[in-house]
């Protein structure tokens, strides 16, 4: 058995790969801990571990910076030999490569799946005004005195009118 503890560049997980968050995340100069032991089996490696940290975010609704926390657990067996394994388990299976285990598809899959697909500084953020971005967070009464374009005509036939006298 091997214990492993490890400082990650958050930019090389998350912006490396397959792995895409649409620069949702902004892991520039971010740290992540990676916790790993390494067990023989019969079989080969297991791999247990954990991904910890924080990372940077723009909340969805109103654009501010969120820090986001996460904890993330992890384990993968790592085959010695792919003979033995069946059609369905094959397609699945990693295996050991000269003597090495590259870990990093299976922290970061861990990792991805653990970050929040729209990050919220507040649960219930007003976001911003659609018609000025003004924060409505900041000036709950914000509002602005617009026409329906489609009653226009009708507004304006009240202004020119008088009332009538009877």
């Amino acid at each position: 058995m091997s214990q492993l503890d490890r400082d990650l560049p958050a930019e090389a997980l998350i912006s490396g790969g397959e792995a895409s968050l649409d620069g949702l995340y902004t892991p520039e100069g971010a740290d992540l801990l990676l916790d790993l032991r390494l067990e023989s089996v019969v079989e080969g490696v297991l791999a247990t571990g954990r991904v910890s940290g924080s990372l940077v975010a723009e909340c969805v609704r109103c654009l501010d910076p969120v820090e986001v926390e996460v904890d993330a657990d992890f384990q993968e067996l790592f085959y010695y030999d792919l003979e033995d394994l069946s059609a369905e388990e094959l397609e699945e299976a990693v295996s050991v490569v000269e003597d090495l285990l590259d870990v990093e598809a299976l922290v970061r899959d861990a990792l991805v799946l653990e970050l929040p697909l729209q990050p919220l500084c507040e649960p219930d953020c007003p976001g911003l005004c659609p018609e000025c971005g003004a924060a409505l967070a900041e000036d709950p009464e914000h509002h602005h005195d617009s026409v329906d374009p489609r009653w226009a005509a009708l507004s304006a036939l009240s202004e020119d009118s008088e009332p009538a006298e009877q």
